[in-house]
């Protein structure tokens, strides 16, 4: 993919999921960046396939504080992270995946839940859904967040359970969270997947765009996964 159309995906999939989670934006020297005010609440930068020089200045903004997180979109993970070694930053995490679906011929119905034991509930903001399915008694059994942004689909935090798993329910959440913004007439999804979420995503005619890089700073033990 040209690196221009990567940095345009990149920059919805931001918006998307900063939308979807209520996180604040910034631009850091040209780059978009989010404030994670759910976990650290120091910013998460990102770009893709930075020039050296552009690394070399994100990589100043994410060591200036411990909790701080560069995300590099690309597929060339040896070059950056030389690069990342050469400026201090260490590799938090490398096996997501940016990936991404054209929604022409696709059924975006609301899907029927073909189970008495659950229910679902969508609610619908301005541009996004929330959507979570759930026993009577009120115990989560799956749930998703997509977010409207630039003409696609931002799909977030899609989870199931592990005492619900291999019922389909990923799937379904998947087509209830598409057809809740059907009206708004994006006509491709846009995710970042986790190596697990991935084989589901693959399954539903989803393709890999980017791989994805995250760093951090040597003092921060952990940091927190993009789709999770």
């Amino acid at each position: 993919m040209a690196e221009a159309q990567l940095k345009e995906l990149l920059a919805t999939w931001v918006e998307g999921w900063a939308s979807s989670r209520h996180y604040p934006t910034q631009r850091v020297g040209g780059f978009p960046a989010a404030q994670l005010t759910d976990r650290t609440s120091d910013w998460v930068a990102f770009a893709a396939d930075p020039s050296d020089d552009d690394f070399a200045r994100l990589a100043e903004f994410t060591a200036a504080s411990a909790a701080r997180i560069l995300t590099i979109l690309t597929d060339d993970h040896l070059r950056f992270r030389s690069l990342a070694e050469r400026h201090g930053l260490d590799v938090l995490g490398a096996d997501q995946e940016l990936m991404i679906m054209d929604f022409e011929g696709k059924d975006v119905e609301a899907p029927w839940l073909n189970d008495d034991e659950l229910k679902l509930t969508t609610d619908i903001e301005e541009r996004s859904a929330t959507v979570t399915v759930a026993t009577d008694d009120g115990d989560l059994a799956a749930s998703g967040h997509v977010a409207v942004a630039d003409g696609f689909a931002v799909f977030d935090r899609i989870a199931t359970e592990p005492d619900f798993r291999r019922r389909g329910l990923g799937s379904f959440v998947m087509r209830a969270l598409t057809a809740a913004v059907s009206e708004h007439g994006a006509d491709q999804g846009l995710l970042i997947a986790s190596i697990d979420g991935q084989h589901l995503y693959h399954h539903l005619g989803w393709s890999d765009v980017s791989g994805v890089l995250m760093l951090k700073n040597p003092s921060n033990p952990d940091g927190p996964s993009l789709s999770d």
